[in-house]
């Protein structure tokens, strides 16, 4: 007969992070080891809802190593202009990174409302993941004035100006892209809200910008080779229109009912794998790199163009969670 902590450990190799924490205080006897159990619960349960404003919040130190509080403040989205380190503002990768492992965690658990999530918050933000190597960032607001030769400003350049008919930018797109080049002078709570609100869209801005305008202006006159940043941009773009993304939006009310099957999730995959096998990065979805959505990562990779594969933070989570019960 197995005992209760024989079942906080199941439930933690499982990264049931919520239900050890919540059960852990009745099994375990020890005050102080129900307490570190109870903030690795809090600190894995972050990483799995990609809760990215929190990543860096204040955790038990004793607890949660400093291994993992770093990588972890790596994903981690800055909560004001000046906050050290920049965490995703300064590189994408480690955030994709445990995209890759939340949906690879997701679908073995069969949580699939929960993977498709996480799949739509990675299609916002990958034109991000393409600009990051000409950028020298990931599209941190606070560094825009950086970018040589006026950049983004430059005269000429359209970007940022609101109603200006020749900017193929939504409304919305403009609005934000208008935010993001002053949103570093804004008090912290301007400044959180420009990130919950607006960020993804001057990530799809961007993309816009490098691959799909038709009136050129001189917004992207600083880039060295627009030509091969409009390529992953278009793939970028092209990847947030797939099948598999759609499915997040195929709910007849809101996006809370109408959970797809594993086999409609897989359905859509090889659709989408179709459809972004155009060009030379795109096909490198037709990758058979053993992940739960064959492709992913490689495609991920091609955009970036740099190595990025699932991070295995939520396993040294897990591991330590179990270390912590035994």
């Amino acid at each position: 007969m197995h005992s209760a902590r024989d079942l906080l450990v199941a439930l933690a190799r499982r990264y049931s992070f919520g239900d050890v924490g919540a059960l852990a205080p009745a099994v375990l006897k020890d005050g102080g080891r129900a307490a570190h159990v109870a903030s690795i619960c809090e600190f894995g349960q972050r990483l799995l809802t990609l809760d990215a404003e929190d990543f860096a919040a204040e955790v038990d130190r004793e607890a949660v190593p400093s291994g993992l509080r770093r990588r972890a403040r790596d994903c981690h989205m800055p909560q004001t202009a000046k906050e050290q380190p920049r965490g995703a503002l300064d590189s994408m990768r480690p955030a994709y990174a445990l995209f890759l492992e939340v949906i690879q965690v997701r679908w073995r658990r069969r949580e699939l409302s929960s993977m498709i999530a996480a799949v739509h918050i990675a299609s916002e933000y990958l034109p991000l993941l393409a600009f990051e190597p000409v950028l020298g960032h990931a599209g941190d607001p606070a560094r825009w004035p950086e970018l040589p030769d006026g950049g983004l400003r430059a005269r000429g350049s359209r970007f940022g100006v609101i109603g200006d008919r020749e900017c193929d930018h939504t409304r919305a797109e403009q609005s934000a892209a208008e935010r993001t080049l002053r949103v570093a002078l804004e008090p912290s709570a301007g400044w959180r809200a420009y990130l919950d609100r607006q960020h993804s869209q001057v990530a799809g801005a961007l993309a816009t910008c490098a691959a799909r305008c038709r009136h050129r202006c001189t917004a992207m006159d600083w880039v060295p080779d627009l030509e091969e940043l409009a390529l992953r941009c278009r793939v970028a773009l092209a990847f947030a229109d797939t099948p598999l993304v759609r499915l997040r939006h195929a709910a007849p009310v809101g996006h809370g009912f109408g959970v797809p099957s594993p086999e409609e999730v897989l359905d859509a995959w090889d659709r989408s794998r179709a459809a972004l096998d155009k060009n030379g990065v795109g096909h490198q979805v037709t990758m058979d790199d053993g992940f739960p959505l064959p492709g992913l990562p490689s495609l991920f990779s091609a955009v970036a163009s740099a190595h990025v594969e699932p991070a295995t933070l939520l396993a040294d989570v897990s591991a330590h969670l179990v270390e912590l019960l035994g």
